[in-house]
């Protein structure tokens, strides 16, 4: 049995009515190596390709996590669950399981993970850490829809790295929770006026982060 060590604790919460979980990413290489044997052959095979250590050690983790917390759920080990993407391409639970209603999403950025649950209603998430982006505004430009791109010229520019990442997040958490992947281009989906059925709620899962969470209504 993993233990996972103290570094990598994990933090519940809501937000709304759906179950929100962080967790840190670090772990010692007897743990990592125990975690990595949770994922399925893909995983590993995904795993590999990465080329420095740090970022196949945060897939893995970030993984592994998402295994441990689902199985909970489930009442499953972890490297039993079968996950497969959707018709969208968003990963969910394989045909056997997916009467249980679980419906999943998460991200993750630097050494933080972020994990959504809810029974029944798609969910997508996003995450990142603020921080000054120099391309900030040729991105707005580019791929903000009318309604975004108005928001994020009304930030003072002390307020626009923390805003523009707010609506990056909001964004990404949609297009997650939609499945839309490359299907609908970023321009074309306005997190300023989500679908019909659908609601966004931005929030800080902890100091020196940004999150947003799309949630079907």
């Amino acid at each position: 049995m993993t233990v996972w060590p103290e570094v990598s604790a994990r933090r519940a919460f809501r937000v709304g009515a759906i179950e929100v979980v962080t967790a840190g990413l670090d772990a010692p290489p007897a743990a990592l190596r125990g975690l990595s044997e949770w994922l399925c052959d893909a995983e590993q095979r995904r795993a590999a390709r990465f080329h420095f250590d740090r970022d196949r050690r945060r897939f893995v983790v970030a993984r592994a996590r998402l295994r441990e917390l689902l199985g909970e759920r489930l009442g499953m080990r972890p490297q039993a669950l079968e996950l497969v993407p959707d018709s969208n391409g968003k990963p969910a639970l394989a045909p056997r399981l997916a009467a249980s209603g679980w419906r999943f999403n998460m991200s993750h950025c630097d050494e933080l993970a972020l994990y959504a649950f809810s029974r029944g209603r798609e969910v997508g998430i996003d995450l990142e850490a603020i921080r000054p982006l120099a391309e900030a505004d040729a991105i707005a430009e580019r791929f903000f829809a009318s309604g975004e791109r108005l928001a994020y010229s009304a930030f003072t520019p002390s307020e626009r790295p923390t805003g523009f990442l707010r609506i990056w997040t909001r964004k990404e958490a949609l297009a997650k929770g939609l499945g839309a992947g490359l299907s609908v281009p970023l321009e074309k989906l306005d997190a300023s006026a989500p679908p019909r059925g659908w609601s966004i709620e931005s929030f800080s899962p902890q100091p020196g982060f940004i999150g947003a969470l799309a949630v079907q209504t």
